[in-house]
């Protein structure tokens, strides 16, 4: 199972966005696809239409050690998308995790245990670089950082770099920078396109060729508990994502997918 993280401290940069959207494709492709909601404002949990009242057990089960996590996932969210979900009780897992054994490591853990079930799996991380942030990043073997094209984008991404390199360093060596996201490109403004150029200065290597736009569309797909791909796919949101994750697909070096697969995900028929 791959596992990358969405992860960058600076919030509204479209991560909960992206992460869900990719999850919902990876999956209409066919491949195995689990979506972890790390973040306690439980955003990619509702964005998929899950009502966080109706559940039982949520990530915060699952990062206490209070249940395991093929207990808290929800299994067939979609064809071939299961989801661990959050609410807001995750909030005070950052303040619980302080003095437990191998805290870093909770996530990690628990992901090993359904290392099988799945080609690949997303971590929607919160919006800091508490101890959920440095979970995910544990977790994952590689991240993508999603930034926006706006003032100020690169703020703070030195210090998510930072972050990174000591995760390296002292408890995941393998973890890889997959990738830079941008999002929110609005082609009428010379702004949008300064701050991609900015960016790939700063990473010359690892800039997705994809750019995200600034949508309507893409904004009110949540509200309907839908990823753009499904509320309307031929939008500029829903064929960015879809572009988006053929770069992520080979990036991660992921099979390509059994076409049966992938037409009864998007049929929503069975392949059982």
């Amino acid at each position: 199972m791959q596992i990358v993280a969405f992860a960058n401290q600076k919030g509204g940069v479209g991560k909960t966005t992206s992460a869900v959207n990719s999850a919902v494709v990876l999956a209409s492709r066919g491949y195995r696809t689990l979506l972890l909601d790390l973040d306690p404002q439980g955003n990619a949990t509702s964005s998929l239409g899950i009502d966080k009242a109706d559940l039982d057990l949520s990530m915060y089960d699952v990062m206490l050690d209070e249940s395991a996590i093929e207990d808290a996932r929800l299994r067939s969210v979609r064809e071939n998308l299961d989801v661990v979900p959050t609410t807001s009780d995750l909030a005070a897992a950052e303040i619980e995790l302080v003095g437990m054994p191998s805290r870093e490591r909770r996530l990690a853990l628990a992901c090993h245990r359904i290392r099988h079930d799945y080609d690949v799996a997303l971590i929607d991380c919160p919006p800091s670089l508490g101890l959920l942030t440095l979970n995910g990043l544990t977790a994952a073997g590689h991240i993508v950082i999603p930034i926006q094209c706006e003032f100020l984008a690169l703020e703070g991404v030195t210090q998510l770099i930072h972050t990174i390199d000591l995760t390296r360093r002292q408890l995941n060596p393998t973890l890889d920078l997959l990738g830079v996201l941008m999002t929110m490109f609005d082609a009428r403004t010379r702004l949008s396109t300064h701050v991609v150029e900015e960016v790939r200065k700063y990473f010359p290597d690892h800039l997705f060729e994809t750019v995200v736009p600034r949508s309507v569309r893409l904004a009110e797909a949540p509200s309907y508990g839908q990823a753009i791909t499904e509320y309307d796919p031929s939008s500029r949101g829903g064929s960015a994502y879809d572009a988006f994750v053929d770069e992520l697909a080979a990036r991660l070096g992921l099979p390509v997918p059994d076409p049966a697969s992938a037409a009864h995900a998007n049929t929503g028929e069975s392949t059982s």
